[in-house]
């Protein structure tokens, strides 16, 4: 699929910075001409992405989230959010609903909030070396009268 725009922002793994965030991506998915149930979608797929990077990656530290954004022809809207924290050690369980290692107060459910708000869903996590989470979301033609 060719590239017609596209963002990068880097921002410190603060909580503060999740709706940071979600702003910034609403902005940025207004070009592709989102419903606002679309619109929604997307800030709540950010916001999920976002605060797994924040909660899990970084417990000791204080690291970086990237949040990289892309209008896709066919009016796709790529979502990648990256963490060089301390990685996911298996992928497909951290996937499983109600699995969490956030403790008590995280109900597991991220990445399958991610998922159904969004078409495609791809995780890639490496420990010690991070996570990249890519999510796509194809916006429907408007009918114009």
């Amino acid at each position: 699929m060719n590239q017609l725009n596209s963002i990068k922002l880097e921002f410190p793994a603060r909580s503060v910075n999740e709706g940071f965030a979600r702003a910034a991506a609403a902005a940025f998915a207004v070009q592709l001409d989102p419903t606002l149930d679309e619109l929604g979608d997307i800030k709540t797929a950010v916001s999920e992405a976002v605060t797994n990077a924040i909660v899990h990656a970084y417990p000791d530290t204080l690291g970086t989230v990237q949040l990289r954004l892309r209008h896709l022809e066919g009016n796709v809207l790529e979502i990648v959010v990256r963490d060089r924290g301390v990685g996911i050690p298996d992928v497909d369980r951290a996937m499983e609903p109600l699995f969490s290692t956030g403790g008590e107060d995280r109900s597991g459910m991220g990445f399958t909030i991610m998922g159904s708000f969004t078409d495609k869903l791809r995780v890639k996590s490496a420990p010690g070396k991070g996570t990249t989470v890519t999510m796509r979301k194809r916006i429907a033609a408007k009918v114009r009268r």
